[in-house]
Parts: structure tokens; C-alpha cells; sequence
């Protein structure tokens, strides 16, 4: 049995989806939780910030991603490194724990500096436990199946981000932005801590299988990992800049899109639903799009997909009708389907088992530091040129990032 198979040893262990479809399944759903905690502040957090606290400013609205984001990439960036000396299991469950007080602090938030602060304890947290669940999938299916793996665990996560975006802006035009539409984050954040507790099982003895039949790579200390991630191999090169453009555009939608969307009117149940197209969108094709990546190659969707995001965005920006919105938050989550996956595991195809945790991680870092400079930019334009022309030119933005992965990525 695959729960029973992590605690064996390494002799023992087996790669691949069937052979450990209990722990995978398992992470899967704590995945779920995962990204639910995200989605509790899609819809809401950026008005609370609005109608709450009345705060005018664009970018000081915006500012709760730029905490989350910037902690989250570093997160990231020593995620990889604890997992290969803590373990796996160690890290998500330090990664839920540093997640517990989130929800309750929005809710009994008395200032925007509170949010701020739950903010920098999720980004924490979704940096170590995201992460895990990425880099323990890989771990248990072995290299012939990245993209499948990676694809049904941001299916997961994505899917419920969008299912509790819409939940949340359901709730609160109903119950109010606070505390009713939060209540999902608590049953999220004790569910998740108790399961990664007490039924996960580390994968290390998975990564050792797969090191053995790999051949013998050089050892490299972290700061040859970042370097070769970041800019000395060109496939992971490609990829790191098209994960922080990806992040950007997100982070911009995240925190711009509620704002855009009610200077045309549009209530917080409606605008709920726009924001929970997207993710749904995202979430539920990258069940297809994984596997895809694993047999078309990666270079192809990454491109389309950031040209696909692109159209979206220009779409969202140059109309101002909720079926053309609607339309284009589809065009949003089918180009970052498409993109997720496919990077995740292009980067785990130029990576050696022996550091591929560390080069995930620091992918991973430049993709979330996305969040956080999509955020600032796309706020500081919207303060001074207004919401248009921050989502045109995010957009811009995009479709140049797809034309580098075009040039710059080998197949």
C-alpha cells in the first residue's frame, strides 16, 4: 500500500501514480485546502479594504497581496532546502501551523494593518505547504508523469480557490464581508493541519528510487541551484520569467479586478462569480493540460497560454459588459491551464532528482514575487492613470513574456 510504502525502505518503494494513489489522493485534498485559504480573500479582502476601511488608494488597497506575495517568494525560496534536510512532511505541516491564525485574524481585524499581517502568515504558509504538495507529487510518480502530477495537484488547489471565491462572495451578499464569508478559512486551516498531522507520510525515500536509476550529478550548493534556475539554463530560465509574469498578472486581477469591476456597478455577489470563473477555469483544465504537456512537450502550451492570458486581460480591460467579462476570465484560466503545469514540470525536467527540490523552490520564488510586483505595479498605475490602463499594459506585459519562452525555451 502507498501510505505504508513512505515508512519502508527504499528497496521497497515504487514510483508512479498507481502505486501511490492513496497518498496522492491525499494530498490532493489538503492541496484543496490549500488553495481554499487563498480563495477566502479573492472576492472580499479587497473590498473590505474599500467599503470597511475606506481606503481610496489603489496601491495601499493592493498592499495585502504585495505582503503575501513577497513572504510567500521567500517562503519558497527555503521551502526546497528545509525539505531535503527536515523532510517533506515537517515542512507542510510547519506551513499549516503558521497558517492556523489567518482566518481569525481577518475576521476580528480592527485596521488594514491586521490584514496586512494575516497576510505575511499566509504567505508563509502557502510557501512551505503548496509547495510540499507540488514537490511530494513529483516525488511519488517518477519522472513519466510530472505533468499529470502537477496538473491534478493545481487542479486541486485552483478549483478550490475558485469554488470558495464564489462561496465567499455568495456569503457576503447575504451576511456581509465579515466575519460569515471567513467561517470556509477556519474549517480549511483545521482540517488541513490535522490531516498533514497525522495521516501524510514523507516521500524522501521516493526521491532516493528515483536518484538511483538517474545518472550521478555533480554535487551543488544552493547558490549554484539559484543561479542555474535563474538565468544560466535557458529552459529555466524561460520558465522562472514566465512564472513571475503569470503571478503578476494574478496578483493584479487579484487586487484591481473587484475595484474595476464595481466602478461599473456591479454588486459583490456577481462580481464573486467573475472571480470564480477564472480559477475554476484554471483549476479544471490543468487535468488536461498536465497530461498534455507530458505528450505535446512543454514549450508550445507555455507559449500559447501566455498569449491566451493576454487576450483576456485586453478583453476584461476594453469592455464593460459582465458577458464579455465572464467570457474573458474563461480566456484567463484556459492560458494559465495551460501555462501552470507545464513550467513546474519543464522545471523539473532540467532539474536532477538530487536538487530538484531546491530548483522548484526557486522557480517557485520567482513565480510568487510576481504576486507581490503585479500588485504594486498594476496599483500605482491604476492611482494614476486609472484601472484600464493598468490591466492593458499587465497585459503587454504578458504577451512579451510568451514571445521570450518562444526564442529562449528548447523543446
Amino acid at each position: 500500500m502507498a501510505i505504508e510504502a513512505a515508512s519502508k525502505p527504499a528497496s521497497v518503494v515504487k514510483l508512479g501514480l498507481k502505486e501511490n494513489w492513496r497518498q496522492f489522493s491525499l494530498l490532493m485534498l489538503i492541496n484543496a485546502f490549500v488553495g481554499g485559504m487563498v480563495g477566502i480573500e479573492r472576492t472580499v479582502v479587497p473590498l473590505i479594504g474599500s467599503e470597511e476601511f475606506h481606503i481610496e488608494s489603489t496601491t495601499l488597497i493592493t498592499s495585502f497581496i504585495i505582503s503575501f506575495g513577497v513572504v510567500k517568494a521567500f517562503a519558497n525560496l527555503v521551502s526546497g532546502q528545509l525539505a531535503d534536510s527536515w523532510g517533506r512532511k515537517r515542512v507542510l505541516v510547519t506551513g499549516w501551523l503558521i497558517g492556523l491564525p489567518v482566518p481569525f485574524m481577518i475576521i476580528a481585524a480592527p485596521n488594514w494593518e491586521w490584514v496586512i499581517a494575516a497576510n505575511v502568515l499566509l504567505g508563509l504558509s502557502q510557501g512551505f505547504a503548496w509547495s510540499m504538495t507540488v514537490i511530494m507529487k513529483v516525488d511519488l510518480v517518477g519522472p513519466k508523469g510530472r505533468g499529470l502530477a502537477v496538473g491534478l495537484n493545481e487542479f486541486a488547489g485552483y478549483f478550490a480557490v475558485g469554488l470558495t471565491a464564489f462561496l465567499t462572495g455568495y456569503l457576503a451578499s447575504r451576511y456581509g464581508l465579515r466575519p460569515a464569508p471567513i467561517y470556509l478559512g477556519v474549517f480549511y486551516a483545521i482540517a488541513g493541519t490535522i490531516l498533514s498531522t497525522l495521516i501524510v507520510r514523507d516521500t524522501r525515500h521516493h526521491v532516493r528510487v528515483e536518484a538511483s536509476g538517474a545518472k550521478e550529478a555533480s554535487p551543488l550548493t544552493f547558490r549554484e541551484v539559484f543561479m542555474l534556475t535563474s538565468f544560466r539554463n535557458r529552459n529555466l530560465f524561460a520558465a522562472s520569467q514566465a512564472g513571475l509574469i503569470n503571478n503578476l498578472n494574478d496578483g493584479m486581477s487579484w487586487g484591481i479586478f473587484p475595484l474595476f469591476f464595481t466602478t461599473f456597478g456591479l454588486g459583490v455577489e456577481r462580481i464573486g462569480i467573475l472571480k470564480a470563473v477564472y480559477p475554476i477555469v484554471w483549476g479544471v483544465g490543468q487535468v488536461v493540460t498536465g497530461p498534455l504537456s507530458d505528450r505535446w512537450g512543454r514549450k508550445g502550451l507555455i507559449v500559447a497560454g501566455m498569449w491566451v492570458q493576454a487576450a483576456g486581460l485586453l478583453l476584461t480591460a476594453l469592455t464593460g459588459r459582465f458577458e464579455w467579462w465572464m467570457f474573458a476570465s474563461v480566456l484567463l484560466g484556459l492560458g494559465t491551464a495551460m501555462v501552470y503545469p507545464s513550467l513546474i514540470a519543464a522545471v523539473s525536467d532540467a532539474s536532477h532528482p538530487t536538487w530538484r527540490a531546491r530548483s522548484l523552490s526557486v522557480y517557485r520564488f520567482w513565480r510568487d514575487l510576481g504576486y507581490a510586483i503585479g500588485a504594486l505595479s498594476a496599483g500605482l498605475i491604476a492611482d494614476r492613470f486609472g484601472f484600464s490602463a493598468a490591466i492593458i499594459t499587465i497585459a503587454v506585459v504578458t504577451f512579451l513574456s510568451g514571445t521570450i519562452v518562444a526564442f529562449v525555451m528548447r523543446e
